[in-house]
């Protein structure tokens, strides 16, 4: 018989915990270390960009949207405290319907789901009008659209500009996850509390959709600190818990890298357009180590042991979708929800390399913030391969290439990445994405083709990336 000295084992189990607290202190500590001086670097850059305001478009249109849609932050600063008493209910409403928001397991009766429905709608719209002070609600709202930050600061109004999108999301769908009587709506009559306040908040974000959008949804949705407010699925299993947050962080974290991204493509239109073309390579070449950064966050990211194939589609995607609307002079118009493709930093890239865009008009009015309409166009304007003559900065021209070719890189492996996720089973639904709404209708003919015009788009997106 063996026996155990455990005079021994305990110091020495002690000893060990003591260890790894130690260097899981000094592992924190290194971080924010790390994140000081990242935050030290952008406000120099960004300081230096404000010197040069008025010398070049591309220069004021970037501090704009930094200073008005990002409150002088990028990612934007968003702030959930101190809110006028008015627009508080809107997120704590949101905190105490979204429990009954998500079940364990899909529901497939019809009278059942029609029946959660009801009962989920009937009680947000006697929260909303219980709590809801609407003349004041609008009369805040309409003075920040007019430019009046007194009793509401930028910061603050993202915060409302994402609660009272998650309301409205939450309320679309009232059950998680989404369902084929759900997707069947056409129309869907709001809680005036949640089109009164919604009305001002598309107007000075410069967005026409009734659904959010990547900016409302996902980026305001973090505080200063990183954590996310708003979730969806509470209470349910450590997969589907873990899987939303690491999918919707995934987001969040390109875009804190992309702001030296967005400053270094300014800074080099700058230096080109002035004739300091060493500046402007230097700059380039600068890009390409950031670029990869980003990449890499979706290749670690996007993968089943992180953002769980099984439950993405169920738990995940659903809830950012729409696909109702409103009938409009005897039309009935439809929007639709989030999509990948409405992240700034790809519509950035490809702006920068005077690429045509992806999204029509129409849907870049409904769903993208107008001052990063008005970025990506700037750089497009400003595209410096557009500017480059033939034979002309062989250098700056070969430099661009590596990064178009990155680009392309990354858009095959998306494709890769995220097809399996899209062809996971859902039997309690239509086939649909969140950006493109119900794929699937009597004339297609399973799963295969359902998905076939997403992967002909993301196919010709590719061969366009050159």
């Amino acid at each position: 018989m063996i026996e155990t000295n455990f005079a021994f084992v305990l110091p020495a189990a002690a000893l060990l915990c003591f260890l790894l607290r130690e260097v899981w202190k000094q592992h924190i500590h290194l971080q924010s270390l790390r994140s000081s001086a990242r935050e030290t670097c952008f406000r120099a850059r960004l300081d230096s960009l404000r010197s040069r305001r008025g010398q070049n478009e591309a220069v004021d249109v970037l501090l704009n949207l930094i200073e008005q849609d990002g409150a002088g932050q990028w990612p934007p600063l968003v702030v959930y405290d101190d809110w006028p008493s008015a627009l508080q209910p809107y997120k704590d409403i949101y905190h105490e319907v979204v429990p009954q928001l998500s079940s364990s397991s899909p529901l497939l009766d019809d009278d059942t789901l029609i029946a959660r429905r009801e009962s989920f709608r009937s009680h947000m719209r006697e929260l909303l009008k219980e709590r809801i002070d609407l003349l004041e609600v609008e009369r805040l709202l309409n003075a920040a659209e007019a430019g009046n930050w007194t009793s509401l600061r930028r910061e603050q109004l993202n915060g409302v500009y994402c609660a009272v999108a998650v309301l409205r999301h939450a309320y679309r769908w009232a059950t998680i996850p989404v369902v084929k009587v759900a997707q069947a709506e056409t129309v869907i009559d709001f809680p005036v509390e949640l089109d009164s306040a919604w009305a001002p908040l598309q107007r000075y974000f410069g967005c026409a959709a009734e659904s959010g959008n990547n900016t409302a949804n996902v980026l305001y949705n973090f505080t200063p600190d990183g954590n996310r407010v708003f979730k969806i699925n509470i209470g349910q299993s450590d997969e589907i818990v873990s899987s939303e947050e690491a999918f919707f962080r995934m987001f969040y974290d390109i875009e804190a890298l992309a702001r030296i991204v967005y400053i270094d493509m300014v800074a080099a239109i700058v230096a080109f357009e002035e004739n300091r073309k060493a500046d402007s390579l230097r700059r380039l070449q600068q890009l390409k180590p950031r670029l990869d950064k980003i990449y890499q966050i979706f290749y670690d990211g996007l993968v089943d042991a992180k953002v769980s194939r099984k439950v993405w589609l169920s738990y995940c995607q659903g809830f950012q979708g729409w696909g109702v609307g409103r009938v409009i002079d005897g039309r009935h118009v439809k929007y639709d929800g989030l999509s990948g493709n409405h992240v700034l930093i790809f519509q950035a890239i490809d702006a920068f390399f005077g690429m045509e865009r992806y999204l029509i008009d129409e849907n870049m009015i409904r769903y993208i913030p107008v001052r990063q309409r008005e970025f990506t166009s700037v750089l497009r304007r400003h595209s410096i391969r557009a500017q480059i003559e033939k034979g002309e900065y062989e250098e700056i021209r070969a430099e661009i290439s590596t990064l178009v070719q990155a680009m392309r890189v990354f858009r095959a492996t998306h494709r890769t990445r995220v097809i399996p996720y899209l062809k996971q089973p859902a039997p309690e639904r239509l086939i649909m994405t969140a950006g493109k709404s119900i794929l699937e209708n009597q004339d297609t003919n399973g799963l295969e083709d359902a998905l076939a015009p997403l992967n002909k788009m993301m196919t010709t997106r590719l061969q366009e990336t050159v």
